[in-house]
């Protein structure tokens, strides 16, 4: 089990550190030398938060940022600690927008780090913004496996892509579910169409049908005609909960019953968001894939101190930002109170997190994937199986 107590750089480096923060050394082990040697805590250092805090998908992004500021907090609580704030860049999932915030974070100097982009489509924007000017950016939850393909030196993710979750689905639908007809709808936004595309490969004479619908859209009516013509044994929804929930809804009140077509989508609609949608009779049932561990799967006591902040337990992505914002805290910590020291800490960087062992490969990729289907039951989302993510 993994302590949420951050580790302090080594005796010299940490006593010059706390000295310069105003404090006394503490009695925590030594981690690793950082690499700027900077020996000052500068006033108003902060780390931002880049995704979606009000909008249709608000709800992921909230998510996120509750377990980035428990981070924060708890680093801010630690003896001697040098005193971070978090910054918010709400993008409302839009990435419309992201091209104006991604260049607010340059304008801002204090800020060295981004938990983010959150989404795929804002991240396509965003970040080569911020691997010019040099911001490391650590993204909880942006799956789409191209962003790693970009030569972004500053790219970072703590998840794996679709790269791993479109086969895993494909996978769970065809041999765990058993199905044989797979109606595969995407909601045409960055991330929704390449996770479908994925799926619609991996899935081969399975995939029956395909169809696209754009976000915002409230009418469904098309689409499960189409899928009751197909006699599809199954749907996949590529995107966001608003759309699946709706979707779900149309096809329950249609009469095609969970029995005879399954609902399966994706991280992106792993939220109560889908069961409020679709409403708790519509959604049983229905399940879901998320390169993310369940709660009852993290280390340490993560789950109790966010249930104790928030009072509620941790949802999708809580815990992935959490593990990302304790990276950059912990550079922090150890005297990378730069851009560029805090980008070259964070490539090094390999130690436990509260999902998994926290490692990048030379493309900002984790060394360690997981895969989970989650499947709604009495108006919750739980856990099912993990999945082959190979």
């Amino acid at each position: 089990m993994r302590s949420i107590v951050k580790l302090a750089a080594p005796a010299a480096a940490a006593a010059l550190l706390l000295a310069a923060c105003g404090t006394t050394g503490g009695d925590d082990t030594a981690s690793g030398e950082g690499t700027s040697g900077a020996s000052s805590c500068p006033d108003g250092i902060s780390i931002g938060y880049f995704g979606a805090l009000t909008g249709a998908s608000a709800n992921l992004g909230v998510n996120i940022n509750n377990g980035v500021k428990l981070a924060v907090d708890q680093h801010n609580a630690e003896d001697g600690a040098c005193q971070v704030t978090l910054t918010d860049y709400d993008s409302q999932g839009d990435q419309n927008q992201a091209q104006g915030l991604a260049q607010q974070v340059v304008g801002d100097e204090q800020v060295v780090g981004i938990v983010g982009p959150a989404f795929s489509g804002e991240s396509k924007v965003a970040d080569p913004i911020f691997a010019e000017a040099g911001i490391v950016g650590i993204t909880p939850s942006a799956t789409n496996p191209e962003l790693a393909e970009n030569g972004w030196e500053t790219f970072f993710r703590v998840l794996g892509s679709d790269a791993s979750q479109g086969p895993a689905a494909a996978t769970y639908l065809t041999e765990t579910l058993g199905k044989q007809k797979v109606y595969v709808v995407d909601d045409s936004s960055e991330y929704g169409k390449g996770l479908a595309d994925l799926v619609r490969a991996e899935l081969g004479a399975a995939d029956v049908k395909d169809n696209t619908i754009q976000t915002g859209q409230t009418d469904f009516s098309a689409v499960v005609a189409d899928i009751r013509a197909t006699g599809a044994d199954a749907v996949f929804f590529g995107g966001y909960y608003a759309e699946a929930g709706l979707l779900l809804k149309q096809m329950r009140e249609s009469g095609l019953t969970n029995e005879q077509v399954a609902f399966v989508s994706d991280d992106g609609a792993k939220d109560e968001g889908l069961v409020t949608a679709a409403g708790a009779a519509a959604a049983e049932g229905a399940l879901v894939t998320c390169p993310c561990s369940p709660p009852e799967e993290v280390e340490g006591s993560f789950v109790e101190d966010y249930t104790a902040a928030y009072g509620s337990a941790p949802a999708t992505y809580s815990a992935e930002g959490y593990d990302a914002a304790t990276i950059l805290l912990d550079g922090i910590a150890e005297g990378n109170v730069t851009r560029e020291d805090l980008l070259a800490y964070v490539k090094t960087y390999d130690k436990p997190g509260v999902t998994k062992q926290l490692k990048f490969d030379d493309k900002g990729e984790p060394s360690a994937i997981t895969v989970w289907a989650y499947k709604v039951e009495g108006g919750q989302i739980v856990a099912d199986q993990e999945i082959n993510a190979s």
